[in-house]
Order: C-alpha cells, then structure tokens, then sequence
C-alpha cells in the first residue's frame, strides 16, 4: 500500500522543489560582470595610446558602474557574428551602433533609441559623384556583411534588380572606408556617424547622398522572459536622457566634428610635418610643467597662431600661443615670439583659466570651459554661464554654456550682464577647432596601432578617464 503525506506536510516540499530562480539582473551582480557584444569602430569602442575610448564603451561602463560590476567587452571577428551571439545568449546585451530595424526585431530586442544615424553612399573626392543607387553599376561596391545596410540593399534591388554589391566580413567599417580612400573600393556604406568622424582623419571622403531617412540606434537583447536587465538598462538610459548626461556625451564624440573643412584639415595636416617637428619638444616640456597633454597645447598653439611663433594679430597679441602683453608680463615672458617662452607662458596661462573654472564642474568641460575663457575671457564666459543659468540649462556642462555664448553679441542679452558685449561666437569655434586639432594629432600618434581582434576578444574595461 502506497503511503501518502498529507498535503500540509507535502506542501514544502513541492515549493521547495518549484523554486523562482533569481533574477538575470541580481545574477550579473553576483557575478560581477556584464558581457557586452561590441565592435571595434571609432563610433563604438577603441583603444589608443590615451585608453579605451568610444560612445558605446562610455555609455556601457557608467551602466556597469550603476550595477556594481565590471563590464567586459566582446569583439567578435566579424561584424555578422554580433546580432546572433545576442540572439544566443551568449553576451547579456550588445552596444554596437546598432539601428534598431524591423528585420532585426525578430532576432533580438531593442531599447529605444539614444541616437539616430543615416546610412550614406560614400565615394572618393576626385571620381564621379554617384547621382543614383544604379550609378554604382560598373564600379566596386563592397559593404561590411551583417549591417543593416544590406537590408536597405535589398530593398532597392526590388526596384532596381541589376544593382550589386559585396558583403565582406571580417572588416570594420572605418577599414572599408579607408579603401575607398586608397581607391581600391569605389563605393561603400556607412552610418553617417562614422563618415562624419572619418571624415575629420580623410577628408577625401564624400557623400554622395543618403540611402535612408534618420534610424534610431539602440542597446540589443535576447528575446527573454526575464525582463530585469532590460528594465534596468531602460532606467539607466531614461535617466542618462533627464540628467543631460546623454547630450554631454554625445557632445564630446560628435559635437565638433564637423568644425574643420577638408582644406583645414589638408593644411593642418601639412603643418604637422613642416612645422610642428620646430615646436614638439617646447610643448611636451611645457606638458611636463602644467600636467596638460602636449597634443592639447599643440592644437592651442595651432589655434592661435598656425604654429607661428612671429605672429601678430590686429588687437596686438603675439607669438605662438597669441599672447597679451599684460598677461606675458605677469606670467614672466620677456619675448613674446620667443616659441619656447610662448608656449610654457601660454601653458601657464591655460592652468590659472582654469583654477578659476568650479572645482565641482567634472572634466572634460572645466577644460573646455577654460579654453572658451583663455579665448574671451572669463568674465564673458562666467556671463554666459548666468545667460544658460536663466534658461533653464546647466551652467556646468560645455554642451549648454555653448549655446548661450554667441548671444553675449545681441543687445537684449548682453545688457542684463556684467561684462557686456562679446563676440560669443568665437569661443565656441575656437573649442570645437582645438577639439578637431587634438583628434587629428592624436590620431597621428596612433595610426600605427590595430585591435587585438583576430578573433573574438574579451576586454575588461579600465576606470573612465
């Protein structure tokens, strides 16, 4: 005869046994780590001599930081290995410049958007300007396999059916447009994200038109009925959005960009090599001094004056780094065009901006904001602080203070100010210039070095810088 437990006594073990398994998100804090598909791009994720850089790198390490754990990134090999690891499981989400498309939908999840991007037919300068997709016929037309841009492909094959193209994999796409810079490929495309920020190291690069109207990018995750990590990353994005966070981030990848002609850059880049060999050394000395990157004080000193230690401007500031004769007085300089004396009394010069500028306001916009001074004086820039103060914007984030600065020209604002009028305008170029110059040089240093991505990769991310 079979014994039977009453059901009080069996109750315990039943639950016991249909225990709720924990959460996806109190599992990866557990752990301690957060597994991040990602790709190597100067959009996403990228290692210099100065660190890991990258929107994504950035946005993925504060997510971290908010969970209490270490992110680590995946780099797969080929870009068409990204949405399947997802779709896997295999990584817990992917930050990769991933637009959000109804073909991919399927396969995984997406947050919303915190960025939108167009995709963009890129040729070179010097070769015909496609009008039309089929104007590509004939020539090279390769694309990186697994993008959305061959869903955008194969919706204009419907239309026009001899249209043909090349998926390659295991290429990243600032590797492609590098060689339709040394015309081996004709045509490609790219996110305009990444043409605008190639665009600043190869000028040579064109648009030709765009191929979609603007696409939202988005964090991607397994389709799952734990939704925990989803909804904290959607909390964490949502926030990033209200605080203005996102916006300053952005702004420090993307704001700037497009502040140099390709003729600014074609003659920086001359400089580089005629002039700057001159001056290099005075710079990093005055780096050792000040704690500044030499490559900073190098774009301040291109900014001001081409690298021309003889220069003189109109309101009679002189030399390298252009400056006044009271400040070359109190900072010691006998000799204003004297470069060695220039750049070490300019350097100097930058530091005393900048204890000026509130300790709370975080890096990198005390620099910019101190730069905006050394330029217009930091009277103007405290007035333009006041200025986005009223409206309702931050007075410590560069990403507001900037868009207030150029009304110190206008006489309704200007009025209501202590320091008075201000040609506002010129600060803002002035940050935006040296931002570009800074890129273009450190970009300089670093050309020779590659990813360690023969195959898939796993970086452990250092602290923010």
């Amino acid at each position: 005869m079979t014994k039977r437990f009453p059901l009080l006594l069996a109750l315990p073990l039943i639950l016991a046994s249909c225990s709720i398994p924990d959460s996806l998100l109190n599992r990866v804090k557990e752990s301690g780590e957060l597994r991040v598909v990602t790709r190597y791009n100067p959009t996403t994720f990228y290692r210099g001599k100065s660190g890991t850089r990258g929107l994504e790198y950035e946005l993925v390490t504060l997510f971290a930081r908010e969970l209490g754990v270490k992110p680590v990134f995946v780099l797969p090999k080929s870009f068409d290995q990204i949405l399947p690891m997802i779709a896997r499981g295999d990584v817990h989400f992917g930050a990769a410049g991933l637009t959000a498309t109804p073909g991919r939908e399927h396969l995984v999840r997406f947050t919303p958007s915190y960025q939108s991007v167009t995709q963009q037919l890129v040729y070179r300068e010097g070769t015909k300007k496609p009008e039309t997709i089929t104007d590509t016929l004939g020539g090279t037309f390769e694309v990186v396999a697994g993008r959305s841009h061959i869903e955008r492909l194969q919706e204009l094959k419907q239309e026009h059916p001899e249209l043909e193209w090349t998926e390659k994999r295991g290429i990243r796409s600032d590797e492609l447009l590098s060689l339709v810079v040394e015309q081996i490929v004709d045509y490609t495309i790219c996110n305009s994200s990444e043409v605008a920020l190639s665009r600043r190291f190869h000028p040579e690069l064109k648009v030709a038109f765009d191929l979609s109207g603007p696409l939202p990018v988005a964090w991607a995750f397994p389709h799952a009925e734990d939704d925990s990590l989803y909804e904290a990353a959607l909390s964490f994005l949502d926030n990033l959005k209200q605080s203005g966070e996102l916006k300053r981030i952005i702004d420090r990848y993307y704001g700037y960009v497009e502040s140099l002609g390709a003729l600014d850059t074609r003659t920086f880049r001359t400089h580089i090599l005629q002039r700057l060999p001159k001056y290099s050394e005075h710079f990093k000395q005055a780096a050792l001094e000040t704690g500044l990157d030499w490559r900073l004080l190098a774009a301040i000193g291109y900014q001001e004056s081409h690298w021309e230690p003889a220069a003189v401007s109109p309101t009679g500031v002189a030399g390298i780094m252009m400056l006044t004769k009271a400040a070359a007085k109190d900072l010691g300089i006998k000799s204003r065009t004297n470069p060695e004396e220039s750049i070490l009394g300019g350097s100097r010069y930058i530091l005393l901006v900048r204890e000026k500028i509130p300790d709370r306001i975080p890096e990198p916009d005390r620099l910019w904001m101190a730069l905006a001074g050394y330029n217009i004086g930091f009277g103007h820039l405290e007035d333009a602080r006041i200025l986005t103060e009223r409206h309702g914007d931050d007075p410590d984030k560069w990403v507001d203070v900037k868009k207030y600065l150029p009304l110190l020209s206008q006489k309704r604002y200007y009025e209501t100010v202590k320091h008075g009028k201000a040609r506002g305008k010129e600060p803002v170029d002035y940050v935006d210039n040296i931002r570009s110059y800074y890129d273009l040089l450190v970009w300089e240093n670093n050309r020779q070095e590659v990813p360690v991505a023969s195959s898939t990769s796993q970086l452990t991310s250092p602290a923010l810088f």
